[in-house]
Parts: structure tokens; C-alpha cells; sequence
């Protein structure tokens, strides 16, 4: 890259920002298959037109774009938090900390997608431009934070070399842990059960035996095979989930209408039917190597649905597909049983307060610790035969 002065600038939407220039940062190879769908321009459009993020959520976006020589080279989805709420990095004991001291935690800076705790690129740039764009997104971040008296800016569920590179900027680095499915070049799902010990594989069989005996179909839909009246059962499905598990839904109804004209070629919609109607559902979206599980819910409870439509049918998509991995979302130490090993999760945080920031490293050096030895023995404790043969 030539010396060229990088203008960073801030923009309330996505929208100011064009498609085909945000794009050629997030899916800078062009493939028809996003390697992260969740970065598109067309998935954080969605969440801005439905109102899902934007005035009166906590959410405000606030996106950095980086201009060389006029021409944007890197961008950055990023927002003003007005809370800790649909982050999956948790940090409300940090804000707990920070003003019982007297200090103001919020707002902050988020780096992120919302309500999306799936790992990708955070700092996203064109190719050849990687060095100079990270450290220009960054440094324009810790700039708006610093310049609006904020307390931290945070980069969660970045990749790991995003991590490192963070980390050589001054960042601290946090690593925490969630449960994700590996592709080991399976032929088919009975290939996958044969790796595993033969009582998780009989408790494997049994479980499924028992979802798809619940009295009705079960189907995965994709495209234009998605219609709107699955959206309005999933809907349903969603409020339940969302106001169980956080009070009220991130999502508005809005969102998956926007997910309909916009978004149906990312998404794999998994549905249980009976009695001609859909009483249990798993939304998924679909990277170029990577699943991603992201909701369930259901009007009807029946054995082991959830596990059918969660889990075991991701596994089938993605080995029918020839994807890498599958990962199910935050939480669920229940996974393990069903393939789903403990994974590091990154991030990066920029404290204000140096006695603040202090604190914060020390936190961050023992959870590290703690959090490679329990995936050290977590791993351990997975369903997967042990080289010397099965531990029955």
C-alpha cells in the first residue's frame, strides 16, 4: 500500500454506506456464498429497517469506513450501547465494578453484530489492505471513544487473527468458550456417530428415534422454498424463546419480513408439522463453510424436538453440504453429549480508565487460565471414541 493519508469516517446507518462498497470489505473475495453472512450489508440493513436495532433499542450505529485515496479500503460494524444486552461477551460485572466506583459505563462502544454470537471479521477489509485497515478501524474507534469520553470500546466475536493483531495494538484480549461441531470429512451422519463411543451413539439413535416419533413431519427449507406464512409460525416460535429467555425479543416482526425479500438465500428454516401446522422450528443461517444455529422455539413440547431440529439436522445439513463446522450458538454444556466440542471464543477491549484497565487485565489473564483448562477437560469428557479404543 502507498503512503496514502486514511480518512475514517462515522455514519449513522448502513445505508449511507453502499452496498457494493461495504460488501467488497466483508465478502472481499465476491464468492456467491459469504464466508460470514452476518456481516453483509444486506443482514445489517435488515436489522436497521426493522427497527430491530437503531432509536430506542440500545442500539445506535455508529460504522466506521476508511477511505485511502477515496476509496473505501475497510469497515467496521459498529454501535453506541446504551447497555450490556445481546452481546454473549458479558461484561455487566465490569460495568457493576465500574460504578459502584463512581465512573459511567454506559454508553460504550460496541464492535459486533447484534444479537449474534457468532464468530467472524470484525475488522473487515479489502485485500492488500489488511494491516493498514485494521489499524485504522481501531485506531478510529479508540478516537471516537476517547473524543466522546466514553469508558470502553469492545470488539466481540472477532477471529482469532483478529485477536492477535488487537492484541499488538494495545487491545486486551478476553477469551471465553462455546460448543461447535466439527466436520472431520464425515460420509453421512451414521460416518459421524461411528466416531463416537458406542453409548452416545445408541443415545444418539434413541434420541432421534424419539423426536421423529412425535406425530408429524419434519422439513428444512431454503430460498425460495421459505414462504411467508413460515415466518408467521416462527414468529410465534421466537416470542416464546425471546420473552423466556430475555424478557422481550431483540428481533422485531419487521426483521424476518426484511429476512424474506433479503435474506432467504442465507437461511436454512428447519420445521416440525403437525396436524398441518408447524408447531417447532430452528432458524439457521448458511456461510460458505460454517452453520450457523441461531434460533428455536415451539408451541408444542415433545422428547428430544429440540435436539432433532437444533442439532441433529444442522449435522445433516452440513455434511450434505460439504461444510466445515456448525456453530450452535452461546451456551449449552448439553452439546457435548451430541458432538459439540468446547471452542474458543475471542474478543478486544479498549478501557479508558487506566486503574479501570488495570483491573480488567489482570481479570482477563486469570479467566484465560481457567478457560483453556476447562476446555482442556471438557474436551476430555466428549462423546468421541478415545484413540486407544472405547471408554464405555
Amino acid at each position: 500500500m502507498k503512503d496514502d493519508v486514511i480518512e475514517i469516517t462515522v455514519h449513522a446507518s448502513i445505508l449511507e454506506i453502499a452496498a457494493p462498497d461495504w460488501d467488497g470489505c466483508a465478502n472481499p473475495d465476491g464468492g456467491a456464498r459469504p464466508v460470514d453472512p452476518f456481516t453483509t450489508h444486506r443482514f445489517l440493513a435488515a436489522l436497521e429497517s426493522s427497527g430491530s436495532v437503531g432509536r430506542g433499542t440500545g442500539w445506535t450505529p455508529r460504522h466506521l469506513v476508511a477511505r485511502a485515496g477515496g476509496r473505501i479500503i475497510a469497515v467496521m460494524p459498529l454501535y453506541a450501547k446504551g447497555h450490556s444486552q445481546g452481546e454473549y461477551i458479558f461484561d455487566h460485572a465490569w460495568a457493576n465494578a465500574f460504578e459502584r466506583a463512581g465512573g459511567r459505563y454506559y454508553p460504550k462502544l460496541q464492535g459486533a453484530v447484534p444479537f449474534t454470537p457468532a464468530t467472524g471479521r470484525r475488522l473487515l477489509t479489502r485485500p492488500g489492505f489488511e494491516a493498514a485497515g485494521r489499524a485504522a478501524l481501531v485506531q478510529g474507534m479508540v478516537q471516537l471513544a476517547a473524543e466522546n469520553r466514553l469508558s470502553s470500546a469492545h470488539i466481540t466475536f472477532c477471529t482469532e487473527d483478529e485477536a492477535r493483531a488487537g492484541t499488538q495494538m494495545g487491545l486486551l484480549h478476553r477469551v471465553t468458550q462455546q460448543f461447535h461441531w466439527e466436520n472431520r470429512g464425515y460420509g453421512d451422519f451414521d460416518g459421524f456417530l461411528a466416531a463416537l463411543s458406542s453409548r452416545k451413539r445408541k443415545t444418539i439413535r434413541k434420541e432421534r428415534a424419539t423426536a421423529q416419533d412425535f406425530g408429524g413431519s419434519i422439513c428444512a427449507l431454503t430460498g425460495d422454498q421459505i414462504e411467508p406464512r413460515h415466518w408467521d409460525a416462527f414468529w410465534q416460535f421466537y416470542q416464546d424463546t425471546g420473552s423466556r429467555k430475555w424478557g422481550t425479543p431483540y428481533l422485531t416482526r419487521a426483521f424476518f419480513d426484511a429476512a424474506q425479500a433479503t435474506l432467504r438465500n442465507d437461511i436454512l428454516l428447519v420445521l416440525a408439522e403437525r396436524g398441518g401446522r408447524p408447531v417447532a422450528g430452528a432458524l439457521n443461517f448458511i456461510g460458505r463453510d460454517t452453520l450457523y444455529g441461531r434460533y428455536w422455539g415451539c408451541t408444542e413440547d415433545h422428547p428430544c424436538l429440540h435436539f432433532e431440529l437444533c442439532y441433529y439436522r444442522a449435522i445433516d445439513f452440513a455434511i450434505a453440504h460439504g461444510m466445515d463446522r456448525v456453530e450452535a450458538g452461546a451456551q449449552g454444556e448439553h452439546k457435548l453429549a451430541r458432538g459439540y466440542l468446547p471452542t474458543p471464543v475471542h474478543s478486544l477491549h479498549w478501557i479508558a480508565d487506566p486503574g479501570f484497565r488495570d483491573a480488567v487485565a489482570r481479570y482477563l489473564e486469570a479467566e484465560r487460565n481457567a478457560i483453556d483448562e476447562e476446555i482442556e477437560v471438557l474436551t476430555d469428557y466428549g462423546p468421541f471414541r478415545k484413540p486407544q479404543g472405547e471408554t464405555e
